[in-house]
């Protein structure tokens, strides 16, 4: 990270602790709400951000202080140096994989569409010495057939399982490390094993691609950009380092707006950089266009897993989702009917207040939500601070958003399951769906921290 987003991320941490004080001499977890919606009209209250109080020193220890200086633009400029000089030993393959809500960032900032703006970063990373440039919506793909899979088999055995509804989802950092440090055992066997689709880029990039190149898989240096600073805790997870390889399976993750306050830096005009095509994992030749996953900004899980759990649990087929806003925009629910019978309730919680709220319900076990999609960014993943903040630290860029969001909607949207790429490589690379690579590669465990770390008091609730 710059030293200018270290500063940045500094102030804003101790205005969250400032805030964090502030809030634990007023009510409850009920009042921590992203905003009230009267009239119509959303009230937003002083932006608390999970991502900030994960992320301020009183949290990182020594050890992982150290691996997420790693995870920094001078650190990616370091490997690109080696490779530069003579000793060929040192050298490494740079692969960038982009994820789909980092696209629309770039498309506005260059006044492209998404397409158009994809092959620019392609130009741009690939002029700095990265060798090949992937887009990780097909490790999401993975990743939501997974969690799919997963739901029906909680779902069915809700009955003598009381840790298998409902179901968290595991995509947002954030919320997992709040999750395992804070909360433990209330939320930890809720939350659904599928990897994020950054960590199976990871596997995807480091097992699949490395051997396919003939490359030994530390000899390749996988950089991840991602719209969320959270991102880069998630890459030094031990689960996710390879011992006996020394080597992670995402070794750096740059936000969007590191790369491009690196254009900037570099004096580089969108005009003068070549429009280069992202490459496929399969090794395929032809233009790949960016699609999207159905949902509203993020990757869909919630929309995914609802279509497909109507279908296999009761037969029936949902073409189009209604939402239902409740206190604000950012906790929604979804509803299934049958003769006036519900068959699913599934919500949307995005933000730290939503997500107190959510807490504090299971904790009075008052959940009726059968799976629940899980953000920790107000807004969800088109808002993360790495992209969306505003020159107001701590502030979200509500018109940079919006511009986000029309270019994301604009996406022809693709879903997983007709999708011929992940069949081949169900097949090929982890010998089917339900084999033990697929286990191991695609799906992780989390942990109950709650009890071994001191929290500070700000995270106190």
């Amino acid at each position: 990270m710059s030293e200018v987003n270290k500063g940045k991320r500094k102030e804003k941490c101790e205005n969250c602790t400032k805030q964090c004080n502030k809030k634990q001499s007023e009510d409850g977890a009920d009042s921590h709400e992203e905003g009230d919606d009267i009239n119509g009209q959303v009230h937003e209250g002083p932006q608390l951000l999970l991502s900030a109080c994960l992320s301020c020193d009183g949290c990182l220890s020594e050890e992982e202080s150290l691996k997420i200086s790693q995870q920094s633009l001078e650190e990616v400029e370091r490997v690109l140096a080696l490779n530069k000089k003579c000793d060929v030993s040192k050298h490494k393959v740079l692969v960038a994989s982009v994820c789909p809500q980092s696209l629309p960032f770039f498309a506005v900032k260059f006044g492209l569409d998404i397409t158009e703006a994809a092959q620019k970063l392609c130009g741009f990373l690939k002029s700095l010495g990265v060798q090949y440039v992937f887009d990780t919506t097909l490790a999401a793909g993975f990743s939501i057939l997974e969690s799919q899979k997963e739901f029906i088999q909680r779902y069915r055995r809700r009955h003598h399982d009381s840790n298998a509804l409902p179901m968290f989802t595991s995509s947002c950092p954030g919320w997992i490390r709040y999750s395992e440090r804070v909360l433990g055992s209330l939320v930890t066997p809720h939350i659904g094993t599928a990897r994020s689709p950054q960590q199976i880029m990871g596997c995807l990039v480091k097992d699949y691609f490395s051997k396919q190149q003939k490359l030994s898989p530390e000899k390749v240096y996988h950089v991840l950009v991602a719209p969320c600073f959270d991102k880069k805790f998630e890459a030094v997870r031990d689960e996710f380092y390879n011992s006996l390889l020394e080597t992670r399976d995402v070794d750096c993750v740059l936000t969007s707006g590191e790369i491009y306050y690196l254009m900037e830096q570099r004096k580089v005009s969108v005009e003068e950089l070549d429009s280069v095509p992202l490459d496929h994992v399969l090794g395929e030749v032809g233009d790949l266009a960016p699609v999207r996953h159905e949902g509203r900004g993020s990757e869909g899980f919630l929309e995914h897993i609802f279509k497909h759990a109507a279908k296999e649990l009761f037969g029936l087929e949902v073409q189009e989702i209604t939402y239902k806003t409740l206190r604000n925009r950012d906790f929604q629910e979804v509803t299934l009917e049958r003769d006036g019978e519900t068959l699913l309730q599934f919500a949307a919680v995005y933000g730290f207040r939503n997500i107190q709220t959510l807490v504090h319900r299971m904790r009075k076990g008052r959940v009726p939500y059968q799976l629940v999609e899980v953000l920790s960014c107000p807004g969800g993943c088109l808002s993360g601070r790495g992209q969306a903040e505003s020159d107001v630290v701590g502030r979200v860029d509500k018109n940079l958003v919006q511009q986000m969001e029309e270019a994301y909607s604009s996406l022809p949207v693709c879903l997983p399951e007709v999708n011929p790429a992940l069949h081949t490589l169900y097949q090929d690379w982890l010998q089917g769906q339900d084999s033990p690579q697929a286990s191991a590669l695609l799906h992780t465990q989390y942990r109950n921290e709650s009890q071994v770390h001191t929290q500070p008091p700000h995270m106190q609730w």
